[in-house]
């Protein structure tokens, strides 16, 4: 696959966008509103880290061989998976506990942004006169 993460940042948009379409319209009348804002906070922060996994994407682009900006991607798409993931099953199935999930999921976000951070400054890209 020539670069991995756009194309997980392709399937991602694809994803929350069907997935803040189906929140909207198919449980708008079949969940509390406070499910429905659990819902909803799941695809806000889906989306934000498809945004990061593109970014991710078109940084390797430039710099193919960097390592960080990879590991960033991958703990992006951990996050989104735990996360996202578990806000999405917890406000379908009311199951509780699957909110002891989602903090794994934003500490691989707050890692993964670091990550990009600590890359970016010190990398030799940072030195360029863009």
């Amino acid at each position: 696959m020539p670069n991995l993460f756009l194309t997980l940042a392709g399937v991602n948009g694809f994803l929350v966008v069907s997935f803040g379409a189906f929140g909207a319209h198919a449980l708008r009348d079949r969940l509390t509103p406070e499910l429905t804002a659990t819902f909803q906070t799941g695809v806000q922060y889906h989306m934000f880290h498809t945004l990061a996994l593109f970014g991710v994407g078109l940084l390797l682009l430039a710099t193919p061989q960097a390592t960080l900006p990879r590991i960033s991607g991958y703990l992006f798409m951990a996050g989104i998976t735990l996360f996202s993931g578990s806000l999405y099953i917890l406000a379908m199935s009311g199951v509780r506990w699957l909110g002891a999930i989602t903090p794994i999921g934003g500490l691989c976000f707050l890692a993964a942004w670091a990550i990009l951070a600590w890359y970016a400054a010190t990398s030799p890209l940072s030195q360029s006169s863009i």
